[in-house]
This record gives C-alpha cells, sequence and structure tokens, in this order.
C-alpha cells in the first residue's frame, strides 16, 4: 500500500463522489456518505498537520513513477494550482469509470474499438497519477514555501 498524500486522498474522494452518483442502493448510499465524512476528515487533518510541519516535507509526495513506453503514449500535461489539478483529476476519474464500464461488456464492443478502449484506459490512467503527483508537488511546494 501507498503512503498517504493529499493527491491520494482527493483521488479517493473523487472515486466515492463517482459511486454515490451511480449508487441507488440506500446501504450502500449510506456507507458512502460515511467514506466520503472519513475522507473530507482525513484530508483536513492530513493539510492541518503539513501546515503544523508534523509531516516532514519529504513525505509529502510519492511519485506512481510509472515505467512506459512515451512512443505512441503521449500524456498530456496537467497545469494549474491545486484546485485546478483536483478538478482535473475528477474529470479524469470520471473518464476512466465511463471507459471501464465498456471493459465490463467487452464482448459487447466492436472488434475495431477495442484496441482504442484499452489504449484510452491506459492514457487516462498515466493521466491520472499525473494529477495525483502534480497535487503532491504543489503542496509539497507550498508547505516549504511556509517553513
Amino acid at each position: 500500500m501507498m503512503a498517504e498524500t493529499l493527491g491520494s486522498l482527493c483521488d479517493k474522494l473523487t472515486i466515492v463522489k463517482l459511486k454515490q452518483y451511480h449508487a441507488e442502493d440506500v446501504t450502500r448510499q449510506q456507507s458512502l456518505k460515511w467514506q466520503e465524512e472519513q475522507l473530507s476528515k482525513e484530508i483536513d487533518g492530513f493539510v492541518a498537520d503539513a501546515v503544523a510541519g508534523h509531516i516532514p516535507t519529504d513525505r509529502l509526495t510519492f511519485s506512481a513513477n510509472k515505467v512506459y513506453k512515451e512512443k505512441g503514449n503521449e500524456i498530456r500535461e496537467i497545469t494549474g494550482m491545486i484546485g485546478d489539478v483536483f478538478a482535473e483529476l475528477a474529470k479524469v476519474n470520471c473518464d476512466l469509470w465511463h471507459m471501464q464500464e465498456k471493459v465490463y461488456e467487452f464482448e459487447n464492443v466492436a472488434v475495431e474499438q477495442k484496441d482504442g478502449i484499452i489504449k484510452r484506459l491506459a492514457v487516462l490512467n498515466l493521466e491520472r497519477n499525473k494529477c495525483i503527483d502534480a497535487i503532491d508537488r504543489q503542496f509539497q511546494s507550498l508547505i516549504k514555501g511556509n517553513e
């Protein structure tokens, strides 16, 4: 399991929100609401601990260090401040969710579309990791600037 960072916590929260949007079962909705509350508290606590200097700045990042073939797998730059990147992370996770839904019924996907779906999943996962890393680096930079 990776160390928790602001980026990884934000990622988890966006996924919980996606599950809330798609879940219809009342019991599942209640469980997801509890998860949302816990993650929100964990984010608040993480930020407060980092600002107070309780977390060493080198522990504010945990790069994914994905190894992939760059040629043919061009990933767009992720830019903006933490809020912008968090919003982009939410969008990427939405796109990933809908692309993954196609994989669940892969037998219904036309043969000529299958390679494109797999490629898109790979690129979206790389963009997701870039977003998480960007949030972490920016947050680390902000905290270092306050030391």
